[in-house]
């Protein structure tokens, strides 16, 4: 005799908000689309260039596996006029259960909100009935789960439209998930001034894939972001990491324990520029990845066409027929000089610009002629 049939499992699909440096759209969406298979594409949030929705049908954890993101938030939207209805006790539950959520993932047990007007009165009372319903503590400063507050866009402008669009009703709750930006990667424990952001570096990964028998040569590595991210996509034959300054070096090796890749790079302090150097032994290199100093922080300017050309010209050499060379620089201009005067030994093979932090480098991804 047959026992009763079992309910089918249908997960729950979830609305989520995936945020990155502007420039990288594309890459990301593909990544999304790659470890999340989301039912239908990621789709842009109306009126904004740094976000995607994702209709999420997994679990929550996955999505904190995205590595080219800068956040996750989950999404909830109401159809109330305006933030005071949210107390209500058919909404607040809601906005609860995700915060839950979001310390389930890490995040510590204290929250604050991103919203204009966010030390209100109305947003004082909600803080203080969400601090009773989770038990988490209201810490406007440094809360870690972050729970933001927009009005629910319905059209966004089109291209060249003067006007704002005005078919909008109801308000969006957005809770990050987990207590950090998925871009503060836990293994940084030796940061570097002009670190390279490493959802950028795994934006560069991305462009240029990955092959278990890659040589991997990281000039200029800096704390090591681009070897260390580029390890961690995947094997590689041969990881070399080359920095003059014994500080940089330092970082790096510190770095590559906490992301548990001592064992797959080597470090060396030397000159780059220089001829000879022990670490192209190693070589030739399939894939050499460069973060030259633009003079903010490392370098000047001054010395920069030099440095951008010799990066290319020792590129060149210890680069295998075919390499990949990929350089994130903010000397645009001096890096399309030196292209054109390597005319010969480079092809352009993708260029990107990138928005950070009131920076715009470019990433170029040369193929070796």
């Amino acid at each position: 005799m047959r026992g009763p049939a079992r309910a089918s499992y249908r997960p729950v699909t979830q609305r989520l908000e995936v945020t990155f440096l502007p420039g990288l759209g594309e890459i990301v969406a593909d990544e999304i689309v790659e470890r999340l298979a989301p039912a239908r594409p990621p789709r842009p949030v109306p009126g904004r260039e740094d976000a995607l929705l994702v209709d999420h049908a997994g679990r929550l954890e996955r999505a904190l596996s995205l590595r080219t993101a800068v956040a996750v938030f989950l999404v909830l939207t109401f159809d109330v006029p305006r933030p005071k209805s949210l107390t209500s006790g058919e909404h607040l539950p809601r906005i609860a259960d995700a915060m839950a959520t979001s310390v389930r993932l890490g995040a510590a047990r204290t929250f604050r909100f991103e919203a204009a007007g966010h030390d209100s009165s109305v947003f004082q009372r909600l803080a203080a009935e969400l601090a009773h319903a989770t038990g988490l503590v209201h810490d406007d400063a440094e809360g870690e789960v972050v729970v933001r507050f927009r009005r629910t866009p319905r059209n966004a402008p089109q291209p060249g439209a003067t006007r704002a669009p005005t078919d909008q009703a109801g308000w969006d709750v957005l809770v990050r998930l987990g207590g950090r930006p998925l871009s503060a990667r836990p293994w940084r424990v030796a940061d570097f001034p002009g670190a390279v952001n490493a959802t950028i570096a795994a934006a560069i990964v991305r462009l240029v894939g990955t092959q278990a028998d890659d040589r991997v040569a990281n000039l200029m590595c800096g704390s090591g972001t681009l070897l260390i991210e580029r390890l961690l996509a995947g094997p590689a034959a041969t990881a070399v990491g080359v920095d003059i300054d014994p500080d940089a070096v330092r970082a790096t090796q510190e770095n590559l324990v906490a992301a548990g890749c001592a064992g797959r790079a080597t470090v060396t302090r030397a000159d780059v520029t220089a001829a000879g150097g022990s670490w192209r032994d190693a070589g030739p290199f399939d894939l050499v990845l460069a973060d030259p100093p633009w003079g903010a922080l490392h370098g000047s300017h001054v010395t920069n066409p030099a440095l951008h050309a010799d990066l290319l010209r020792v590129a060149h050499e210890v680069g295998a027929p075919g390499a990949h060379l990929v350089v994130l620089t903010h000397e645009i201009k001096v890096m399309e000089r030196c292209i054109r005067e390597a005319d010969a030994h480079w092809r352009v093979r993708a260029e990107l610009r990138v928005f950070a932090k009131g920076h715009h480098p470019r990433i170029y991804v040369l193929e070796h002629v």
